[in-house]
């Protein structure tokens, strides 16, 4: 009896240390882009399910399918411009610089846009 006794303090004492439930809709907050990095998010304010898909200079990287065309925002601590690179239906592409230290919150302008970043124009027009 004795033993179930301090078995159940030991188990009393436990749970009020115990951490509340963080519930499954509570947003995550940005996460901290490091030097040399492009952060692109599919949700305005560099949020969005999964989380940022992360570029860092050299060469060209095609976007990650959850921001292929749904970019909404964007952060960038590259130390060099970058291009966000757009392919034309009828051939032919885009780009929009991305200059280091850059953020837009609300990129709708190039969100449907989006289908890689490259380190140079890959020849492509100014959009």
């Amino acid at each position: 009896m004795r033993q179930l006794a301090i078995l159940s303090a030991a188990f009393a004492a436990l749970l009020p240390t115990a951490s509340p439930a963080v519930p499954a809709t509570a947003p995550a907050a940005p996460a901290a882009v490091p030097p040399g990095h492009v952060y692109f998010w599919p949700e305005r304010g560099q949020m969005g399910p999964g989380g940022a898909w992360d570029y860092a200079p050299r060469g060209y990287r095609e976007a990650d399918a959850r921001v292929k065309r749904h970019a909404y925002s964007f952060d960038s601590h590259a130390p060099i411009s970058v291009f966000a690179i757009h392919y034309r239906s009828g051939g032919g592409c885009l780009y929009r610089e991305i200059r280091p230290d850059d953020y837009d919150d609300d990129w709708s302008d190039w969100a449907t846009k989006f289908d890689g970043v490259s380190d140079t124009r890959m020849g492509c027009e100014a959009g």
